[in-house]
């Protein structure tokens, strides 16, 4: 094997440029598959597990009855189903709290309403949550920064209130007065109690969290509810138990995949475009090790013949062009490894505001291991791939033919 070793790296020196080209370009698409994936990867868990932590695992709530089927029911002599709230959700939320899998339940009243404060004013939604059985069904409280989720329960007219929707009305410290009108026209003078700041702009900028009991009298619907949300052990278990309680509860059941199923959605084609360009990458890079190991062998068929008169054999002769294959890529592997770590550690420190479908203080990155070893899987693939065909063409040529037209 030490002959094979020595014959192929002999052919790479004597390339040197194009070896070097050669390995650059496997470099470059491995460094990219690790800082993209990285990027791409990051973002996407980020936002994944903030929507995990901050929306319900499985939500209940009112089902969108078509505005036909009311009409038949009035003429019919008979009530329309009710469209915006839960009847009986006491013995629902018993029910959903003998699964195994359920950690927490809690019942929820929404609305839309507007926040005054001065001269601004900034369209919201309300959420009315009861300050005793919220934590246990979701993680609100980890967002709030000063953590007086209890204010809710001592303080009935306090809110907590989206940090994006503080910065709109220009409310920058607690213990602030604004006004809450709900769609009934009522009115409620709230106090600023704790700041919510999950870190998806579209959540911070709309919402306020009050009393649900506060909320009920403000819309003149007591008791009444429009929401119930519930915790479970593994959240990749949700889609299937909401089928499971759509059987037994006469409402909608819905996951946090299927609320969030768009964004779900863009993930996969955003993860499809960036593989075709690492693809298409490495690809090139294949390109670059075929023609030098294609070029080596046209050129070295003089030496072939040698070869294989002092006694290689075409398996030899087939190895010895697939070590310069393998050779190749694993030293594109290395460098760019050790490159795509680099960059990693770069934009790790680059401190920035990143604003848009979530809010950052910089570049969110997944440094999985895992990505570096399918870079190294990936470039040996394409590398040996890339020279199996001049391997094998080595592999058929007649020593005898090539002496004679010597």
């Amino acid at each position: 094997m030490n002959h094979i070793l020595f014959v192929a790296f002999k052919m790479l020196l004597q390339r040197k440029r194009q070896t070097l080209v050669s390995i650059l370009g496997v470099s470059i698409g491995v460094s990219a598959f690790i800082v993209m994936s990285s990027l791409m990867l990051g973002f996407q868990n980020y936002f994944i597990q903030q929507v995990i932590d901050l929306e319900p695992h499985i939500r209940i709530k009112p089902r969108e009855e078509k505005q036909k089927v009311e009409e038949y029911s009035i003429l019919l002599g008979e009530k329309p189903k009710e469209k915006d709230r839960i009847l009986g959700w006491q013995e629902i939320i018993q029910e959903v709290e003998r699964n195994p899998e359920v950690l927490g339940v809690a019942q929820r009243l929404v609305s839309r309403g507007i926040a005054k404060y001065g001269i601004k004013d900034k369209p919201i939604t309300i959420i009315g949550i009861d300050p005793q059985r919220e934590p246990k069904a979701s993680v609100v409280e980890r967002f709030l920064k000063y953590k007086r989720l209890e204010k809710l329960e001592t303080n009935r007219t306090g809110i907590i209130i989206g940090l994006l929707v503080a910065k709109s009305l220009g409310i920058e410290e607690t213990g602030k007065k604004l006004i809450l009108v709900a769609p009934n026209g009522q009115t409620i003078l709230a106090t600023v109690e704790d700041f919510f700041e999950s870190g998806i702009t579209n959540i911070d900028d709309t919402r306020i969290y009050i009393n649900i009991k506060t909320l009920q009298s403000l819309l003149e619907k007591q008791g009444e509810v429009n929401e119930i949300v519930i915790k479970i052990r593994d959240v990749n278990k949700a889609e299937r138990l909401s089928k499971e309680f759509s059987q037994k509860i006469p409402y909608e059941v819905e996951s946090w995949q299927r609320a969030y199923r768009n964004f779900l959605s863009i993930f996969k084609i955003q993860n499809t475009i960036t593989y075709m360009i690492v693809f298409a990458i490495l690809t090139v890079s294949a390109f670059g090790i075929f023609n030098i190991i294609m070029m080596t062998v046209l050129e070295k068929k003089k030496d072939i013949a040698i070869l294989m008169a002092m006694g290689y054999t075409r398996r030899d002769i087939l190895l010895i062009f697939l070590v310069e294959g393998f050779f190749i890529g694993l030293m594109g592997a290395l460098i760019g490894s050790f490159l795509g770590f680099g960059v990693q550690e770069y934009l790790e420190s680059v401190k920035l505001d990143v604003e848009g479908l979530i809010r950052t203080k910089g570049f969110v990155l997944d440094r999985s291991v895992a990505f570096y070893f399918y870079a190294f899987g990936f470039s040996l693939f394409f590398s040996l791939l890339a020279s199996l065909y001049p391997a094998y063409k080595a592999n058929r040529l007649n020593p005898v033919d090539i002496f004679r037209s010597q």
